[in-house]
């Protein structure tokens, strides 16, 4: 069984933050691997809801490209250094998961990606992140539902939100996530 514990950060008046971390108790480490994998798979859909998301892809972008290239997945190049990926199915989602956990990356719901099947560019933010990674999210995180910082290899996913806050993220994940998932809101 692993343990997905949900707080909320305080990292200055003007973030409003939720962390999620995902881990094996009986390791007493982060949960990464495969199984990993397939539950974050789980996890980033489900908050975004019924609004379109992405993942921000800004470093080692040429096994990004060739990764989703094999598999014949959607991307768009925004800048000669990043590349974002449309909102994926279940398999292929963790099948990409699993091979980049090593990376740090972004993920977005909602904002400019609304109103469309593909995430159409957001050149301000795409541009931001190839020159300063996911400290971008840092000028763009209200324009969506939520930006997040993606460190699986961490058992971390970071969301800079207005919109969710522990106890919806628990109704958005419920039984989702079944019986090998504790979720947890630590008491302040």
């Amino acid at each position: 069984m692993y343990r997905l514990e949900i707080s909320t950060l305080d990292l200055g008046a003007d973030v409003k933050a939720v962390s999620l971390e995902l881990s094996d108790p009986e390791l007493g480490a982060p949960a990464t691997g495969p199984e990993a994998a397939v539950i974050w798979a789980n996890v980033l859909p489900a908050l975004a809801g019924a609004e379109p998301w992405a993942l921000d892809f800004f470093s080692h972008i040429e096994r990004v490209h060739d990764f989703c290239a094999r598999h014949a997945l959607t991307f768009r190049g925004a800048t000669p250094r990043s590349l974002v990926i449309p909102a994926l199915d279940h398999v292929s989602l963790t099948a990409l998961l699993e091979r980049f956990e090593g990376e740090t990356f972004g993920a977005r719901a909602g904002g400019a990606l609304a109103g469309s099947a593909s995430p159409t560019p957001d050149a301000a933010l795409e541009a931001d992140l190839a020159r300063r990674g996911l400290d971008a999210y840092h000028q763009a995180w209200t324009n969506y539902s939520f930006c997040a910082i993606c460190d699986f290899s961490d058992g971390s996913l970071l969301l800079l939100t207005n919109r969710l806050w522990p106890a919806e993220i628990v109704r958005r994940l419920g039984s989702l996530l079944g019986e090998q998932v504790q979720i947890s809101i630590p008491s302040r």
